[in-house]
């Protein structure tokens, strides 16, 4: 059994939580298990807020997830739970359908919840729970 670990996900760690004196960790494991903050749509590279719509948003969210299990020794297919924060439930539709494509198979559990507003101007944020491989 591993104890608690935590990683950086590329400038995506920084822009989230270490510039902004925000005290989380981008993804952390323990015990068999990912876990993965809310990460908003900032690019995981170059740590810019990825602006756009609702479907840009979402596939930035996606890949963030996605970078952040893999550097954790994860991925897509390990997801046992996935949380989805936006701020507009009109957006539900647009949302899964980019979600379908991360998840064609077996999706994870997952939960919707709408939410007022975020410190930056973004519309949708993802976190995720996953098996580590």
């Amino acid at each position: 059994m591993k104890g608690k670990q935590t990683y950086v996900v590329g400038k995506l760690s920084g822009a989230i939580a270490g510039d902004r004196k925000i005290p989380l960790s981008a993804v952390t494991s323990g015990n068999g298990f990912v876990f993965v903050s809310g990460l908003p749509p900032v690019n995981h590279i170059t740590g810019e807020l990825v602006r756009g719509d609702i479907l840009v948003q979402t596939r930035q969210c996606l890949e963030n997830v996605k970078a952040a299990l893999e550097v954790a020794g994860s991925s897509m297919e390990q997801v046992l739970k996935v949380t989805i924060y936006a701020v507009n439930c009109a957006y539900f539709k647009d949302i899964n359908a980019i979600y379908a494509e991360y998840f064609p198979n077996d999706p994870p559990a997952r939960t919707f919840c709408t939410v007022g507003a975020w410190p930056w101007e973004f519309d949708i944020e993802m976190e995720a729970i996953a098996l580590q491989s």
